[in-house]
């Protein structure tokens, strides 16, 4: 039996999840869920789960989900705030957690996951992007077990050698590929990007995600992102990650060797698959996906990303480069313009310029505590909000 804490419970990785759980019944306990603010759903979850904790970051929604959970006589125990985050996520009974808040906010459950050594289940890629030393330092420490459930690099981790251990060199791999859709806009003419919408950009053609990760995807931050997280899960140089743009979303990422063999982990565009492996590992389980009809799937095309049509992605190695600091900033300041290009108040083409003007106003420094990481995160934000501000201004001018 393994018992489990979600972060995130309400969103589409904590929902995939519990969709696994159910799939499987008797090698699952739920003992913690956790949501921002979506109280209803997260009150059909604990009605259906009954776990021992449900966690909200609100006071007000707390004590209305706790209500709502007492009247229909529900015993899951609510809790509130970051610290109940922090909590649920090292509880001593806890043997696992899936890491599924979206963002920087979920840094701080996610660390108090490592530094606990639970085994944890990643899908807070920001977590890694922003404060990897710190967190790969915690899990060495602790002996805590490092999953990625996000599609690409759960591949990557199926494709690479058994035995862990060693650097990638020693066990003969020459590099990582990482595979994109490419979004809803590969195709699209340069000329038109600039009135993309953000309802074009939250349709990706191949997977149902949330809003901030598909437009992510549509920029190809996502990728850029992926690439910094894997960087610290398999402790491979910039050089060696590569993109290649797959838009079947068919193979989910590959391991080149130094013998010429190409090791590539397929499958239907599906979380629950690389959700199912990791919350199953060693074992198999059943994941509820469809299965692969490679006849039906056809031909699979592949092709190098261009930077022209994509300036997140060249953006994410080049501050994956530059580490600290800069991939705090980065973070950050994706995360303002998505919001910003979600409520209509930033263009699609304003998203990569906002990033590039932040990274330019912050400052070189080392990360060496999770005070830095948040010092270097509001700076960022900060920066963010005022260029916000002075873009805004030729689009009202050219909307007026």
């Amino acid at each position: 039996m393994k018992y489990l804490t979600i972060l995130g419970s309400t969103g589409s990785v904590g929902v995939n999840t519990l969709d696994v759980v159910a799939r499987n019944p008797g090698r699952f306990e739920l003992v913690a869920l956790t949501a921002r603010s979506q109280i209803d759903m997260l009150f059909e979850q604990s009605c259906r789960f009954k776990p021992r904790y449900a966690v909200v970051l609100d006071e007000a929604l707390a004590s209305r989900l706790h209500e709502k959970l007492r009247d229909a006589g529900v015993p899951t125990e609510v809790l509130c705030g970051v610290q109940a985050m922090e909590k649920v996520a090292a509880l001593p009974q806890v043997t696992t957690v899936v890491a599924a808040i979206v963002g920087i906010a979920g840094l701080r459950s996610t660390l108090a996951a490592a530094c606990a050594g639970k085994k944890i289940l990643l899908a807070n890629k920001e977590s890694l992007v922003t404060a990897g030393a710190l967190c790969m330092s915690a899990v060495r420490e602790s002996g805590a077990e490092l999953l990625p459930i996000d599609s690409e690099h759960n591949a990557i981790f199926q494709a690479l050698p058994a035995a862990r251990s060693g650097s990638l060199a020693d066990r003969g791999i020459r590099r990582i590929l990482l595979t994109a859709s490419g979004g809803p806009f590969r195709t699209m003419a340069l000329d038109q990007l600039g009135r993309v919408t953000p309802e074009q950009a939250v349709a990706h053609p191949n997977w149902v995600m949330g809003r901030k990760i598909s437009v992510d995807s549509a920029t190809m931050m996502n990728k850029g992102l992926e690439v910094i997280e894997a960087h610290w899960l398999f402790d491979a140089a910039p050089e060696i990650i590569e993109v290649v743009i797959h838009p079947q979303s068919v193979v989910h990422s590959m391991v080149e060797y130094r013998d010429g063999s190409v090791l590539a982990q397929l499958g239907n565009p599906d979380m629950r698959t690389p959700i199912a492996h990791a919350l199953g590992f060693p074992d198999r389980i059943d994941s509820g996906a469809d299965f692969l009809d490679l006849a039906r799937t056809g031909s699979l095309h592949f092709e190098a990303p261009d930077y022209g049509r994509f300036p997140c992605l060249r953006i994410a190695y080049e501050a994956l480069r530059a580490g600290d600091s800069a991939v705090v900033a980065l973070n950050a300041a994706n995360e303002i313009a998505v919001a910003e290009f979600l409520e209509h108040r930033l263009g699609y083409l304003d998203i990569p310029k906002l990033i590039e003007e932040v990274l330019g106003r912050i400052s070189a420094r080392k990360i060496g505590s999770l005070d830095d990481v948040e010092d270097v995160d509001r700076q960022a934000r900060m920066a963010a909000r005022e260029i916000c501000t002075k873009l805004r201004a030729p689009r009202a001018i050219a909307q007026g």
